[in-house]
């Protein structure tokens, strides 16, 4: 019939111009002038994020990734088979320097966050692609502090804008015998008399490895005689194939049947006689690729919020196209209601997450005090664990508020929680990244820094809306502080471990969102509102957060 109904979907704008928190960060952080000359180049993702991006997105989640272990004859080849739309994803990420921004630092410190704003808006649309560019970045990071004139193309690879000349790398950590846990690793390498110095061979399985079509890998292995443990462990670079495309001593064993990220490649390997060089000295390699899971931890955290970003987009749109019950469903309050509060989770989770990557920025470019170096060390696994975890509950919300459209696949909507199930898990699970936590206070005395700085950033807030809220952030800090100072014992840390974290996640995204408050309502104020008006409209996610979320997290500290 001509007259029957049917449900117009949800519609995405530029990303970049209708994402006010964005904009409003930027406007906040960075300097006016780095401000003015990459806005143009942001606006325009936004764009490519809402159109073509989004469709080369669908079109590689449609043709997943397929392995050939054999050619028609016979021969061994492990081929793995993409799709064109993932190859244009690869040269696309080239082309709008999604890696190769952080490296040319064009605007000092402030190029990881322009950097990661770039990130932010290409994820979501990107079928993880998003992921290879992580393990690039972090490769680029770790090569460049430790690499030397055998590895300098590689650097230069990683780190370019011309889609010819770009690798992706690999990150080959995880074995049967352990994931998290990479003391257990059992691969084993042997020195190659025909190598050159510094060159083995590596003998052993690797159980999961994304992107496995990358060009080279960074991993993690032991020489043999070296002693158990973590301590026995080095780091080494590997390039995965000869000039002709053939794998060099590696075979595809299966490629993995995941959850989520379908259009992302991810095998089981097997290294038997990989030609591998060593980096940064035997034995030292865990402490050494410290540096590049700091870089896939933030990217961890990034594709989370921006993830986020993504289904408040699609749901916020959804509410105003959906009628129910006689109106609109952005004309129930129980409904905005839900959708404010899923609003405050992802301020938080953004706010602490763009604050590691400033201090991630300072680090790289050798502006970082100790203080931040430690504020770093401390908050980059708490941004990864909170995030993620927020990332998860907004996902599955989204998905109740379109009913029974978010459980139907072609309306792409279950993607945003199968996509999101997996950020808790990579880069490190949240208890581990709990442990990882207590570690830092222990090794780097890393709490005192961050507690003195969100005092004094509490004590910087003038304006009235937003200095009433200082009050439970300070509260907070000093249950935090007396919490970490009472309890002692290894048990009872291991047992509390996760609740700091959160409380420590909860009270960095309350600081920051207070700070960011005051400035939305001194540069948005209007002399003729109340403070109450102003408070209401620019401080609301603000409120909501320090109301219900950090009150809930730090129950359990007193």
């Amino acid at each position: 019939m001509s007259d029957e109904f049917h449900q117009d979907g949800p519609r995405l704008g530029n990303q970049y111009e209708t994402d006010s928190l964005l904009r409003g960060y930027l406007r906040w952080r960075m300097p006016a002038p780095a401000l003015a000359e990459i806005e143009p180049g942001l606006a325009r993702l936004g764009h490519r994020a809402a159109t073509d991006l989004l469709a080369l997105g669908d079109a590689a989640e449609a043709e997943p990734p397929r392995h050939v272990p054999y050619d028609p004859w016979g021969r061994r080849i492990d081929r793995i088979e993409v799709s064109d739309a993932w190859h244009a994803l690869d040269r696309i990420s080239a082309e709008e320097g999604i890696v190769a921004t952080a490296y040319e630092r064009a605007h000092g410190a402030w190029s990881r966050v322009h950097q990661m704003a770039l990130l932010y808006l290409f994820h979501p649309s990107s079928a993880t692609y998003s992921c290879p560019l992580a393990m690039t970045d972090g490769a680029a990071r770790f090569l460049e502090l430790h690499g030397d004139a055998r590895t300098r193309d590689a650097y230069e690879r990683l780190t370019s804008r011309d889609p010819a000349r770009f690798w992706t790398s690999g990150q080959w950590m995880t074995e049967r015998t352990g994931g998290s846990d990479v003391s257990t690793t059992s691969t084993v390498a042997l020195p190659d008399a025909d190598g050159g110095a510094g060159a083995y061979l590596l003998y052993g399985t690797k159980w999961f490895t994304s992107a496995t079509t990358a060009q080279v890998a960074i991993t993690l292995a032991r020489i043999e005689g070296a002693p158990p443990g973590s301590r026995g462990l080095s780091a080494f670079y590997v390039q995965l194939r000869e000039d002709g495309g053939a794998l060099r001593g590696i075979s595809v064993n299966r490629l993995k049947d995941k959850l989520g990220t379908r259009a992302l490649p991810t095998a089981e390997l097997t290294l038997d006689g990989t030609p591998a060089l060593l980096i940064g000295g035997e034995g030292d390699g865990v402490r050494k690729i410290a540096s590049l899971f700091n870089v896939t931890r933030v990217y961890n955290a990034v594709a989370a919020v921006s993830g986020m970003r993504r289904a408040l987009a699609l749901a916020h749109d959804y509410a105003r196209r959906r009628t129910a019950f006689g109106k609109r469903l952005a004309d129930h309050p129980l409904h905005m209601e839900t959708l404010a509060e899923l609003d405050a989770r992802f301020h938080a989770a953004f706010h602490l997450t763009f604050q590691v990557v400033e201090l991630l920025g300072r680090e790289e470019s050798g502006e970082a005090s100790e203080a931040e170096l430690a504020m770093l060390r401390l908050l980059t696994p708490v941004a990864k664990l909170f995030t993620a975890k927020q990332a998860v509950i907004v996902a599955s919300e989204v998905l109740e508020a379109f009913g029974g459209a978010g459980y139907v696949e072609d309306t792409g909507i279950p993607r945003l929680l199968r996509d999101a199930q997996v950020l808790p898990i990579w880069e490190g699970t949240t208890n581990v990244l709990s442990l990882d936590v207590w570690r830092a206070i222990d090794r780097t005395n890393a709490l005192a820094p961050w507690l003195e700085h969100v005092r004094e950033e509490m004590g910087r807030v003038r304006h009235p809306a937003a200095a009433i809220a200082t009050f439970p952030v300070r509260s907070a800090v000093s249950l935090i502080e007396a919490y970490v100072r009472r309890t002692t014992e290894p048990a009872e840390r291991e047992v509390g471990a996760r609740r700091l974290a959160f409380a420590i996640a909860r009270t960095a995204a309350a600081s920051r969102m207070v700070a960011h408050a005051e400035s939305e309502c001194a540069e948005y104020a209007d002399p003729n509102e109340s403070e109450r008006e102003i408070a209401i409209r620019a401080l609301a996610p603000m409120n909501r957060w320090l109301s219900r979320q950090l009150a809930i997290g730090l129950d359990v500290l007193v």
